[in-house]
């Protein structure tokens, strides 16, 4: 029989672990999910329309939303569900740019996609009807909006390598050292630049610049915003998103309450677009890191990381005003450096979902190019345009084909347990 020695350090059990454990999860996930794709929401405000006033009241309202859903969420079902905004969401905006109607377009727009998110909460058929649009169309579309943002670095580094050289440099080093933390350096890096590029200049942000501010903007509703901006922005959220999300969570064990989520987070976002937010949801790839474990080796005890995230939201949501009026002041085609090295992981998702089986490569193909080509057709966006090619091409070249969602595209997490109507209490 096999002893164990008295003097064997004891096993670690979770009530050993320090509750420091998963609240420093919880921060770091906030931190990462924050600074890797701030330049993304500001470049995608700002390219609908937005001043840069309302721009920075955008980001704060966001950043209050999904830290208050992120909290509540956590703290109600005792899970670490945490929320993000709309990372693709908004580099579909900067794809778009500027629609008729202006910035209060748009912004009714952002109203429409939270109603329609706050929808597919309460009514499970309409999750099954995004559900029902190929999954390689999807990720084409997804993919051809962020091509364009994606070759931005390059094209930047082109012009001026003095400004650019440091940012694309940090991201590498710290991609082959520390994968996690190589968006979030580069942006540390541009701000860097931005301090010594504002050295001995005029237009230094005050202090005052500091202070956040919500800025109301009144929702107006346009033919061509509501197709070229609302549709498109609610289709990416779900799918790159809060399916994604779900499937994650699941991963870990977890049984995503779908209902409430998408009922906080589209309510969240429906809040935040009078301030010019764009849209919340379920997060993703940095879900992992509160609901993971680096959150602690309980799982039961891994939502106290998804309340520190959400905590830590709030608290950034304090200081992004004075980081966009920063970022604001930085030289040409740094900002945009920043956002295409933030999305390259996603571009590089979305193309291999998209050309996964060999069958639905033509159909993500065409998908994919009309996305990226950023064609207005009759004041309607390329994104739009791109989805009705897809679907058409995928049913004329598939016509015997049925596409089934996956668990997780259906509600479900990878036990096969149904969350597509189950409520937070449950």
């Amino acid at each position: 029989m096999k002893t164990v020695p008295d003097d064997a350090p004891a096993a670690p059990t979770a009530d050993r672990v320090p509750t420091s454990v998963p609240v420093s999860a919880g921060i770091v996930c906030a931190l990462v999910g924050f600074t890797s794709s701030f330049a993304v929401v500001l470049a995608g405000l700002r390219a609908v329309g937005a001043s840069p006033a309302q721009a920075a009241s955008g980001l704060v309202a966001v950043s209050i939303a999904m830290g208050a859903a992120s909290v509540l969420l956590s703290w109600r079902t005792r899970m670490p569900i945490t929320c993000a905004w709309s990372t693709p969401g908004a580099a579909l905006l900067v794809s778009i740019g500027a629609v008729a109607g202006g910035w209060p377009a748009a912004v009714g727009a952002f109203a429409v996609c939270a109603v329609l998110l706050v929808a597919t909460g309460l009514w499970p058929a309409l999750a099954r009807l995004v559900t029902r649009i190929p999954p390689a169309v999807a990720q084409a579309m997804l993919a051809g909006v962020l091509l364009p943002l994606c070759i931005a670095p390059v094209t930047a580094l082109a012009d001026d390598p003095p400004v650019i050289a440091p940012v694309l440099l940090t991201w590498v080093v710290l991609l082959a050292l520390r994968p996690r933390w190589a968006v979030p350096g580069a942006f540390v890096a541009a701000l860097a630049v931005i301090a010594v590029t504002l050295i001995g200049h005029d237009d230094v942000p005050p202090p005052s610049a500091w202070i956040p501010h919500l800025e109301l903007t009144a929702p107006a509703l346009t033919p061509q915003a509501l197709t070229g901006i609302a549709l498109p922005l609610y289709i990416v959220t779900m799918a790159a998103q809060n399916i994604p999300g779900v499937a994650v969570l699941g991963g870990f064990g977890y049984r995503a309450p779908w209902r409430a989520a998408l009922s906080t987070t589209g309510l969240g976002s429906l809040l935040g677009t009078v301030f010019g937010g764009h849209a919340i949801n379920l997060a993703a790839i940095s879900a992992a890191l509160a609901a993971g474990p680096d959150a602690g080796p309980d799982p039961a005890r891994r939502w106290v990381a998804g309340v520190s995230t959400g905590v830590a939201y709030l608290g950034l949501g304090l200081v992004s005003t004075g980081l966009c009026a920063a970022v604001l002041a930085a030289p040409a085609g740094l900002v945009q450096a920043v956002a295409g090295v933030a999305l390259l992981g996603a571009f590089a998702g979305a193309c291999a979902g998209a050309l996964a089986a060999e069958s639905d490569r033509i159909p993500a193909a065409v998908t994919l190019v009309v996305a990226a080509s950023g064609t207005t057709l009759v004041g309607i966006g390329a994104a739009f345009w791109a989805l009705a090619a897809g679907v058409v091409a995928h049913r004329l070249l598939r016509p015997s084909t049925r596409e089934k969602p996956t668990d997780a595209a259906a509600g479900n997490d990878t036990t096969g347990n149904d969350t597509a109507g189950n409520d937070i209490g449950k």
